[in-house]
């Protein structure tokens, strides 16, 4: 097996895709993770912001997550009607598109775009935070953990959605029996104390409040545990991965996420205002998160305690796995409808849309890097992109409904219309109370994203209207062309490009740029006796051998000026610039060679002209195998045995 398919497995064939597809059991996992993992973080992010409160700021926490639970629900029961109505998949792209139009469904996307990039960088930062919890010595590590594990997410991302279920399943569960069981135990001791339990480990102490409570703080902290919110509407995105009956998986998987999800929400709040457990100063030296306090609180720091953090670690780090399942087809939507570019459309050998994957992987780490991998650092850009793709998603499901002529299609738009407000709401407490902590960077992006997106398509329609016809072909009865062979000196890389040269026409100009003095002078001295003299004697015409001075030492522009001559100097004829060039059997071969002959091609691509084109006429470096190749390489001279012959009189 090649390293490729070590790191990337072997290619599938399209006939092999339905196994690739996956069942609710599955799809929790990866699609799951993201929502399910948030249970880490969007207490915690709630509670950081009551830090001012102290010992206090606990007690707030129960009302602002039952607040989100509702939200949850009204959501999860809008986008089941969604996955009924799209079942090809439903995202808010498609559904805004189809149902409000092109605009707002670009805006969608980027809200969507950017909520896929920034649960890569907080579920990765969130992670590692919790290992750095248990582990307090990994702290100064931070940052180089996150992109490690991103570079590791991004590999096993690349080899198939099949390879990321079978690896998140197992991890998945363990970290909703582990943290289910915590809750089961805290909250009996939590009943049989009569509201007071003891902690096995005591949470750090929580310092005294410097700031009153207030409507402001209250909303900021409900802005902030709205990222418990986040991912919901990857299985509506992602309906085309599952089995068939698709539309029935893809709910069930969706009341499965969200009912596990409310229940550990739920759990948290009414622990962590029973042992008195607050967030702690996220970067700084005794920092713990709050599952972990929570753990220890209920359990110890025994066995249990390490299996549970493990668990924790690795369902936070494999959440990002949402955003790679679905950022990649949401990119493959726009690249489709013209507004990316066409490579995010194309699937990998492991039926991967692996551009996308690889361009969710850079930003993602590019954010890790420019925020320090601080989970807390992102949390206020986090929230936008989720609320506005949701609320853009329920509207639009709001205008379909109104011209659905569905028997319960009224009932459908009163629900939608609910989930819409909901969030358009939430939306703006979020942005308000978000919006000086850095949700301002998310309100840049995307105008900045629809910008892009409707430039590249701008684009394509331009390109497409210059080279668009329906005409028959013109027929142009035009002379051979003119043949330019660029030469270093006269090797078998260089007999080759003069040989197929031939082949092409009988004007060909072999062209030497002399950029030292020194050099070159054995091309001339030996171009009688090596060429001239087999040509002739074969009778077929000589090469013009043209030799140029460099005043500046370059290579490329004086070649380049001499082409242009040529063209200005036959404008009814094609200048063919054929360049040799030696391809290496190994790829770090290439370190070693100077890379003249892709910047010369490069060069004449983007100021050659209408005239000229470029060929290549590669020389490879093996053991010959095709009789060609032994032809092309035997001891004699290989001229004689050139293809390019006279024709006879009146042969075609």
């Amino acid at each position: 097996m090649s390293l490729r398919e070590v790191l990337f497995g072997k290619p599938i064939p399209n006939d092999e895709a339905e196994e690739e597809k996956i069942g609710p059991l599955t799809g929790i996992p990866v699609l799951g993770l993201d929502a399910l993992a948030s249970a880490a973080y969007g207490p915690e992010a709630a509670l950081t912001v009551l830090l001012v409160l102290g010992a206090g700021g606990s007690h707030y926490l129960g009302p602002i997550i039952a607040i989100i639970a509702v939200l949850l629900l009204i959501v999860q029961f809008s986008y089941r009607q969604t996955i009924a109505a799209y079942p090809g998949g439903g995202g808010s792209y498609l559904v805004t598109r189809d149902n409000l139009g092109t605009k707002p469904a670009l805006l969608a996307a980027a809200a969507l775009a950017l909520d896929y990039v920034l649960n890569v960088a907080v579920a990765i930062s969130a992670g590692v935070g919790a290992l750095v919890s248990a582990l307090p010595r990994l702290l100064p590590h931070m940052l180089p953990l996150c992109l490690g594990l991103l570079a590791l997410l991004t590999l096993v991302n690349l080899r198939g959605i099949r390879t990321a279920g079978m690896l998140f399943t197992l991890p998945t569960y363990l970290f909703v029996a582990c943290l289910g069981v915590t809750l089961l135990v805290g909250v009996v001791k939590f009943v049989s104390s009569g509201g007071h339990p003891v902690p096995v480990v005591p949470p750090p102490h929580l310092p005294a409040g410097t700031a009153a409570v207030s409507l402001w703080l209250l909303m900021r902290a409900f802005a902030s545990g709205c990222t418990a919110m986040t991912g919901v509407e990857a299985v509506s995105d992602g309906v085309p991965v599952f089995r068939q009956p698709r539309v029935r998986g893809a709910q069930r998987t969706l009341a499965g996420i969200v009912g596990i999800l409310v229940v550990l929400l739920g759990g948290v709040a009414v622990l962590c205002h029973a042992y008195g457990i607050g967030a702690t100063p996220p970067g700084q030296a005794g920092f713990q998160s709050v599952l972990s306090q929570l753990v220890g609180a209920v359990a110890g720091r025994g066995v249990f305690y390490s299996v549970t953090i493990a668990s924790i670690l690795t369902v936070l780090c494999l959440s990002a796995n949402t955003s790679f399942a679905d950022f990649p087809r949401l990119c493959r939507m726009l690249a489709l409808d013209g507004h990316l570019p066409t490579a995010f459309a194309h699937a990998g050998p492991r039926l991967v849309f692996s551009t996308g994957v690889i361009v969710l992987s850079l930003m993602a780490a590019a954010l890790l890097v420019a925020f320090g991998g601080v989970t807390d650092h992102l949390i206020p850009l986090f929230a936008v992109g989720a609320f506005a793709a949701f609320t853009f998603s329920q509207f639009g499901m709001v205008a379909r409904w109104r011209k659905s002529q569905e028997p319960r299609a009224r009932h459908f738009l009163v629900v939608n219309a609910i989930g819409g407000t909901a969030t358009g709401l939430t939306l703006c407490v979020v942005a308000v109370s978000k919006f000086a902590e850095g949700a301002w960077m998310s309100f840049l992006f995307i105008p900045l994203a629809f910008l892009l997106f409707r430039t590249t398509r701008r684009h394509y329609d331009t390109v497409e209207k210059a080279i668009e016809t329906e005409r028959p072909m013109r027929v142009v009865r035009a002379a051979a062309p003119l043949v330019v062979v660029p030469l270093k000196r006269l090797d078998l890389v260089a007999e080759k490009g003069l040989q197929f040269a031939l082949t092409i026409s009988p004007d060909v100009h072999a062209v030497q740029v002399r950029a030292q003095p020194e050099e070159g002078g054995e091309l001339r001295a030996s171009w009688k006796r090596r060429v001239e003299a087999p040509l002739k004697e074969a009778g077929l015409p000589v090469p013009e051998l043209v030799v140029l001075r460099s005043t500046y030492r370059q290579v490329v522009d004086p070649l380049l000026g001499y082409v242009r001559k040529l063209a200005a100097a036959h404008p009814d004829r094609f200048i063919a610039v054929l360049v040799p060039e030696l391809i290496e059997h190994r790829w770090y071969h290439y370190l070693l060679h100077s890379h003249t002959a892709t910047l010369l091609k490069m060069m004449l691509l983007f100021r050659g002209g209408p005239q000229i084109v470029v060929i290549s006429a590669p020389w490879f470096l093996r053991e010959p195998k095709h009789p060609f190749t032994r032809a092309l390489r035997s001891p004699r001279p290989s001229f004689k045995a050139s293809s390019a012959r006279k024709p006879a009189p009146g042969s075609s």
